[in-house]
């Protein structure tokens, strides 16, 4: 079914058909209603924009928890992936959510990603929860241990969401699928 409040254009097209409608019964209106109806396309789209711009969607706070994800790994800021990990977090490699920020710390203590590229992306959303496959370029900083032996990374992980009381979407899973394409876990990375 189509929401609304993703796409504006649904909307919009249907102030398109009202339009059409209002034109051709033009001559069943008196004059003045006529006038007031002219406006009421113009009134559909509006609504539709509004809908868009002051609703944010779940699918709108996941996509934004991924940025802000990617985003901390570049700037090396453990403080802004911790805000994002759930208290019940617990992966196939880390026990909670404190064994993974002190990985994280570790990991992100010397320069590492210089750029994360978002290639793809797949939500699922069964509300309160949600799983996401991402696939990231990641680019490796040249002072990186890592940029000597490859300085491209292509990534395939899994995130489980879930809804917290507030309405925002923190992450209780992350499950490394694929590293350059081959099939990985998080054993492997260690």
């Amino acid at each position: 079914m189509l929401n609304i409040f993703e796409y504006p254009w649904a909307l919009s097209g249907l102030a398109i058909i009202v339009w059409f409608v209002i034109s051709m019964l033009r001559g069943t209106f008196p004059n003045k209603y006529y006038r007031l109806l002219k406006i009421l396309p113009l009134v559909i789209i509006a609504a539709a924009f509004g809908l868009d711009f002051f609703v944010t969607t779940d699918l709108e706070k996941i996509n934004e928890v991924i940025k802000t994800g990617l985003k901390a790994t570049e700037e090396e800021k453990v403080e802004a992936l911790e805000a994002l990990i759930s208290d019940n977090y617990q992966d196939s490699y880390h026990n909670g959510k404190i064994d993974l920020i002190s990985y994280c710390s570790v990991l992100l203590s010397e320069p590492l990603v210089a750029k994360n590229i978002k290639t793809g992306l797949e939500v699922e959303i069964s509300s309160p929860n949600a799983t996401a496959t991402l696939v990231v370029l990641t680019k490796f900083d040249e002072q990186s241990s890592i940029y000597a032996y490859k300085p491209y990374q292509l990534t395939k992980i899994r995130l489980n969401l879930e809804k917290a009381h507030d309405k925002s979407w923190l992450i209780t899973q992350v499950e490394v699928l694929e590293i350059d394409r081959k099939t990985v876990n998080w054993k492997y990375i260690k």
